[in-house]
């Protein structure tokens, strides 16, 4: 059963029910992410990022070798440009 339901008007906008607003924290101008999963939309509040994400973005899938603090923030500023370039 579905928490809320929203319905797409004829230029492809929907409101946000507030108990979805409310579990995101979203307010005015906040900004959400639509992402793909399988064979499900996952939409988040931008910038909430997990230290599985963060990691799986610095060791992309092999066994984590040592690295500097400077190296895990470059691959962090990478993660960041990557997610939020514009197109």
């Amino acid at each position: 059963m579905p928490i809320a339901r929203s319905r797409v008007t004829a230029q492809g906008q929907i409101s946000i029910p507030s108990q979805i607003r409310k579990k995101l924290g979203a307010g005015p101008g906040a900004v959400l992410e639509w992402d793909e999963r399988d064979d499900e939309i996952v939409v988040r509040r931008a910038g909430k990022y997990s230290s599985a994400e963060i990691h799986s973005a610095i060791f992309t899938g092999r066994a984590p070798e040592p690295k500097t603090t400077k190296e895990l923030k470059a691959g962090i500023r990478r993660l960041m440009r990557e997610r939020h370039a514009r197109d």
